[in-house]
């Protein structure tokens, strides 16, 4: 970082123009952040006072629900804060902070989504190895090893973009820290090592979507099999749910890193961020609650501070 020290703080891009439009922007990132963090912590406190709901699949619901939490908290307050107050500065350790934030929390929430889809595969595929290979011990060692792979996946990145020397200036082309933005600042061929933990970051990615569409061939071979159409019903409701979050995490994410240069402009760019940024974590809730009635009853209860004990 030593040969960055003259950069003080990074200019971050700014969601609008006007004034008018800034407080609009503030209104609607308010309004996402609120549903972000009700939809989330219903989730949450739902399994944790549910004792019915303590199972595999909503101890990893609850996992995956911290984890946009965390992913939201992140990105949005510092727009919303630039927003209303009509500037654009982020602080050198605050960009720091960002970035690493942003890794980990976007690592551990695909993590824990490969996870969940082992779940669902060992539920519909292997019933009655179920109770032996999703056992509390094993949810909790394969929730943390989710959680310190993405902690130590964002400090090597974070380590290792800080410490590119920087001469482009200080202006970033998003309205948050991100990797790609920070390497456009970098002078030195030293950004090809980043470049390269990408690669590797994104062939673990891929491995994992390889698992993922695997595991979902078999547990749709394994759904047809079922001979009464509401066990087929069941199966698809707890599974639906979980390949729809998938897709839309997925999808967002890869657009926005994946696409074609040549179809790239700064307005497209900042939509597709608040696409991927924002949009998945408040759509998971009210996805996984549309479709699970067991969920649903939960949620309702605690609303109405009325949890039947089970």
């Amino acid at each position: 970082m030593s040969n960055s020290s003259c950069i003080r703080h990074f200019l971050l891009l700014a969601l609008a123009d006007t004034r008018q439009l800034q407080l609009l922007h503030f209104c609607l990132l308010l309004g996402i952040s609120l549903a972000a963090l009700l939809g989330n912590g219903l989730i949450i406190s739902a399994v944790a006072c549910g004792h019915h709901l303590h199972t595999p699949m909503f101890f990893f619901l609850l996992n995956l629900a911290l984890s946009n939490l965390g992913f939201i908290c992140t990105t949005v307050p510092k727009a919303m804060h630039n927003s209303l107050w009509d500037t654009s500065n982020i602080s050198y350790a605050g960009c720091a902070t960002q970035l690493f934030l942003l890794i980990f929390f976007l690592g551990s929430e695909f993590y824990l989504l490969t996870i969940m889809c082992y779940d669902r595969y060992v539920s519909i595929c292997k019933p009655l190895h179920y109770g032996t290979l999703l056992g509390s011990r094993a949810c909790a060692h394969m929730a943390a090893a989710a959680w310190a792979s993405a902690f130590l996946n964002a400090l090597i990145h974070l380590a290792n973009t800080f410490s590119l020397p920087l001469c482009h200036g200080n202006a970033l082309g998003q309205f948050f820290c991100e990797i790609p933005q920070i390497l456009k600042l970098s002078c030195s061929k030293s950004y090809l090592r980043e470049l390269g933990l990408v690669a590797v970051s994104v062939s673990l990615v891929f491995g994992c979507f390889v698992f993922i569409v695997f595991s979902y061939v078999q547990i749709f071979r394994a759904v047809l099999r079922i001979p009464s159409e509401q066990g087929r019903h069941k199966a698809f409701s707890t599974c639906l749910p979980h390949l729809a979050v998938v897709s839309l995490f997925l999808s967002t994410v890869m657009f926005a890193y994946l696409k074609p240069p040549f179809i790239t402009s700064p307005s497209l760019d900042l939509s597709v961020s608040v696409l991927y940024s924002v949009v998945p974590p408040v759509l998971n809730p009210l996805i996984y609650s549309l479709r699970n009635q067991e969920l649903k009853a939960a949620v309702r209860s605690l609303i109405t501070g009325k949890f039947q004990k089970h």
